[in-house]
């Protein structure tokens, strides 16, 4: 699935590019992920664990980075297998960096593929609420650290995992908002 983000950091381009170029850093903002390893030339092995409706799948994996400088883009190519339920997923993602005035504005778009178990539960619209609320807690955490005062306290700052029963009501609370949307957009065209 497709899935295709946008947000604005209250920063400068410059800084917010540097940031996108400390791997290490930009897993510390993403919840449930921890580097584990760093392979060299661009090679990462780590974990991605996620609440996915009633089941959390705890994914092993490894990725390739890779910036263009002058674009100011990158890619991030990965996957992983969660041992203990079989699931297995992969991500492949794209990612631009650029000026919105004083601010930057970063847009994602990933390829998400699920299988086993987890491809059962990661419906569409929970794969995109789950994004949505990844992309709120990595953009708080990325001005967080970007504002910090000393290196020391920007390096105390990283993302809180997602709590997988809140992302379950907040998915269902869309789910009934877009049915009645739905259901009251109709009516009004009888």
């Amino acid at each position: 699935m497709n899935i295709t983000q946008e947000f604005v950091v209250d920063r400068p381009v410059d800084a917010v590019w540097s940031f996108f170029g400390d791997v290490p850093e930009v897993a510390r903002c993403l919840p449930g992920a921890e580097l584990t390893e760093e392979l060299g030339d661009g090679q990462y092995a780590g974990k991605l664990e996620a609440k996915l409706g009633p089941m959390t799948v705890s994914f092993d994996g490894k990725a390739s980075v890779s910036q263009d400088e002058g674009a100011r883009s990158g890619h991030i190519d990965g996957s992983g297998a969660d041992r203990r339920g079989g699931s297995r997923g992969r991500v492949k993602v794209d990612y631009t960096v650029a000026p919105e005035g004083d601010a930057t504005k970063v847009v994602i778009d990933a390829d998400v593929t699920l299988q086993g178990p987890a491809a059962q539960f990661g419906r569409v619209g929970l794969i995109k609420e789950m994004s949505s609320r990844l992309i709120v807690d990595f953009t708080s955490c990325l001005e967080a650290k970007l504002t910090a005062e000393t290196a020391e306290e920007a390096a105390a700052i990283e993302a809180e995992d997602l709590g997988g029963l809140s992302l379950f009501f907040s998915s269902l609370w869309s789910q009934v908002a877009g049915f009645f949307k739905r259901l009251f957009g109709r009516s009004s065209e009888l």
